[in-house]
């Protein structure tokens, strides 16, 4: 379930690789301990025998249940949710059994904010939201850990992504002194 490296570029590696905090996995333990707790329970105080075994039956049929759909679907969900930032683009994917995968190119990301509830502040988590150019504009990441850092990096990424394919002051000169003389253009960034 860790993602797959070969769907990185040559010169593309990874900066930050992220899974929904931690706090997605509260209400799946949880559910585990209480399906265990009642199992358990069932065997301690329920009579041996006829009508004893078939409540525990029931009983450990639906502690099943509950785990496969209230623990063990909502880890599965949060294991394969990937957030992961690259030195050239944002790569978003989710999905157990289909997968969806969204690209951003960091050279489209137009805007990103965040936004912490108290809880989240509390947790170290909030939700960030990343404006591209495009159809699809914006994308919501959810339970982002660590989202002020996470948002300072991506702001980073941009910023260094677009020194990358930009001119600075001092290349302009050098070009338009070239052009004065006459010189063929040469490639900048060679």
């Amino acid at each position: 379930m860790a993602f797959p490296e070969d769907v990185l570029t040559e010169d593309e590696h990874v900066v930050l690789h992220l899974h929904p905090h931690w706090k997605a996995l509260i209400r799946p333990v949880v559910v585990l301990v209480l399906a265990v707790a009642a199992v358990v329970a069932g065997v301690v105080l329920l009579p041996s025998g006829g009508g004893g075994s078939v409540a525990l039956a029931v009983i450990g049929a639906l502690a099943l249940v509950a785990v496969l759909w209230f623990a063990l679907w909502p880890f599965l969900v949060w294991r394969t949710t990937h957030y992961l930032f690259t030195n050239e683009r944002v790569l978003l994917q989710h999905g157990v059994f289909s997968r969806d995968r969204r690209d951003i190119p960091l050279t489209r990301v137009n805007d990103h904010s965040m936004s912490q509830r108290f809880v989240e502040r509390l947790l170290g988590c909030g939700t960030l939201t990343i404006e591209s150019a495009g159809e699809r504009g914006q994308s919501v990441l959810v339970d982002v850990p660590r989202v002020g850092q996470v948002q300072t990096k991506l702001y980073e990424l941009v910023e260094a992504q677009h020194d990358k394919h930009s001119l600075g002051d001092g290349e302009m000169r050098e070009i338009l002194a070239d052009m004065r003389e006459g010189k063929p253009l040469r490639d900048p960034t060679a």
